[in-house]
């Protein structure tokens, strides 16, 4: 049984991916033809089409930027504050809990009036660090409830010991707590990072400049009035899946650790 559900899991995310690189490869033709369907002359042309455009590499280093300022923002605020409510029991962490929730729970579509009047009033339109701020905003809430049973999973005694042996609450917070709860950080990191890599609402409404547009919007341009360039647009889904699998990759085992971890506690 679990054999069956593993190998339905893997054509229901199987499929879809090996029909994007496939439609990749092809010819505008040959994409709603029956028979080029699986036989068809492979072609790299729309790779080369995506590159020699222009913009891609921009797009590229615009959604790093926005990806990496989201994570590092959005940590610096989540873990101190993770911690707190993991460590501070009462009336007060209820109520913490319950606003996080609730805020999870907003839409993002409603903040993009409010974050743009905001904005305009700060200078912080046609900015990258506005796509940042938004973005974090939107994300501290589901870190912050990611990281408090992390840090709920950390012994007290362990601090207590730190303590009596004459460490200061930041000595023991930075070389106790935090390298005990790494699986947990890394686990917010890496998603964080995979939400924010494909950013697209607050990008296309605060960037007033298309050049400064992230991958997710340059994807949204293959769709015009003229009709859909299918094979260029998943020749570009493809380039920008390969940051993702990459770290993916690489935080896999850390991130299976984390998220368990995180639904036991």
């Amino acid at each position: 049984m679990a054999t069956l559900s593993r190998v339905l899991l893997y054509l229901i995310y199987g499929v879809p991916v090996f029909w994007i690189v496939l439609t990749s490869l092809k010819n505008p033709g040959d994409v709603l033809s029956d028979k080029a369907a699986f036989f068809f002359a492979p072609t790299l042309d729309a790779y080369t089409s995506v590159f020699q455009s222009g913009g891609l590499f921009e797009a590229l280093g615009q959604s790093f930027a926005i990806a990496t300022g989201t994570t590092v923002l959005t940590l610096a605020i989540a873990i101190p504050a993770g911690y707190g409510l993991a460590r501070v029991n009462g009336r007060i962490t209820t109520i913490c809990l319950g606003l996080l929730i609730v805020l999870q729970m907003v839409p993002q579509t409603a903040n993009v009036i409010p974050l743009f009047q905001i904005f305009g009033s700060w200078g912080l339109l046609d900015s990258t660090f506005g796509v940042i701020l938004a973005d974090t905003a939107l994300l501290v809430p589901f870190a912050v409830l990611l990281m408090r049973p992390f840090f709920r999973a950390v012994p007290q005694a362990l601090e207590e010991s730190a303590s009596i042996d004459g460490a200061s609450s930041w000595r023991t917070f930075r070389s106790i707590v935090l390298p005990v709860a790494r699986n947990g950080v890394a686990t917010a990191a890496t998603i964080v990072f995979l939400l924010s890599w494909g950013e697209f609402l607050y990008a296309v409404n605060f960037l007033l400049s298309p050049g400064r547009y992230p991958l997710s919007a340059l994807l949204a341009q293959q769709v015009s009035a003229f009709g859909i360039n299918w094979p260029g647009l998943m020749a570009l889904a493809v380039i920008t899946s390969i940051p993702i699998l990459v770290l993916f990759t690489c935080t896999y085992r850390l991130l299976r650790e984390g998220l368990t971890l995180g639904a036991v506690k």
